[in-house]
């Protein structure tokens, strides 16, 4: 895959990308765009339920610069027929330059590979460039949980959204 109107190419995460994606999850980790607590030092990318072969990453010049992780919403069966983009990360000496709108793409279109119907998120309301992007993306609100999370001193709603893939 590719990337349209960038300079990345978009392909499959392998086990070589792993301390990259451990350096951008470090670069990114913000109370403004994960109530995860920052990833630990002695972190690592892939685990169980994050595997290479879920993972997105746009390629600049042989350097990992972003990921999209996608994946189903939850184990269950009757879940098969959504994706989730399960997180989405852009170095941020690479953030504006239309890397996160090639990954959202990327995820799009193997969601839509994989036979899915929708494709859902969850995004922090203070995280207000990852929203804009996912509107501009066709993503649209399916519900707000409200003061969902109590992060750096206040209330923040956790906005979930999704994009129908089946017409």
């Amino acid at each position: 895959m590719s990337a349209t109107g960038t300079r990345a190419a978009i392909r499959w995460a392998d086990a070589a990308d792993e301390a990259r994606l451990v350096e951008i999850d470090a670069a990114t980790w913000s109370p403004l765009v994960t109530p995860a607590p920052p990833p630990a030092a002695e972190a690592m990318f892939f685990r169980p339920h994050v595997e290479p072969a879920d993972t997105l990453v746009a390629d600049v010049e042989g350097c990992v610069v972003g990921y999209a992780l996608i994946g189903t919403p939850t184990p269950l069966p009757a879940s098969a027929r959504v994706q989730m983009i399960r997180g989405l990360a852009v170095d941020p000496a690479h953030q504006g330059t239309g890397i996160g709108r090639a990954l959202v793409e990327a995820a799009i279109a193997e969601a839509t590979a994989r036979g899915a119907v929708k494709l859902s998120l969850r995004v922090l309301s203070t995280n207000a460039g990852a929203r804009r992007l996912y509107a501009s993306a066709g993503f649209e609100s399916e519900g707000v949980l409200a003061d969902e999370f109590f992060l750096d001193g206040r209330a923040v709603d956790d906005h979930l959204l999704a994009r129908r893939l089946d017409g």
